[in-house]
């Protein structure tokens, strides 16, 4: 089996669960700190595209940050939510699986396995 990719936070309960639930399986997992190395604009870009949602959608909008940036204005662009992510990664919702053309986020951690 190929390579998964897991956008993980160690802190988050959910992250770790979901960790487990891949290594369990015992898949080749590569683990991305994503607090520590966020994704870029492009890379979210085609997060978004694999799951087939909008930013906002991907943002944790109970996060302070989120409203201290002002990021409820729907006037905000696709683009201008994505860079924040990108400048701000605690917005980005986790964990985030990556297994080949395929993307899900781990809320509930089974939800990753309709993937591999």
């Amino acid at each position: 089996m190929s390579k998964v990719t897991i956008y993980h936070n160690p802190r988050c309960s959910k992250s770790r669960k979901t960790l487990s639930l891949l290594e369990d399986l015992e898949l080749e997992v590569e683990v991305i700190n994503y607090l520590q190395t966020p994704p870029n604009s492009e890379r979210l870009k085609d997060i978004l595209s694999k799951l087939g949602i909008k930013a906002r959608e991907l943002m944790r909008r109970k996060e302070t940050l989120y409203v201290e940036l002002g990021l409820a204005k729907e006037s905000l662009t696709e683009e201008q939510l994505i860079n924040a992510m990108s400048d701000n990664p605690i917005l980005i919702e986790r964990p985030i699986v990556i297994h080949k053309t395929k993307c899900a986020i781990g809320r509930p951690p089974e939800n990753v396995l309709s993937i591999l």
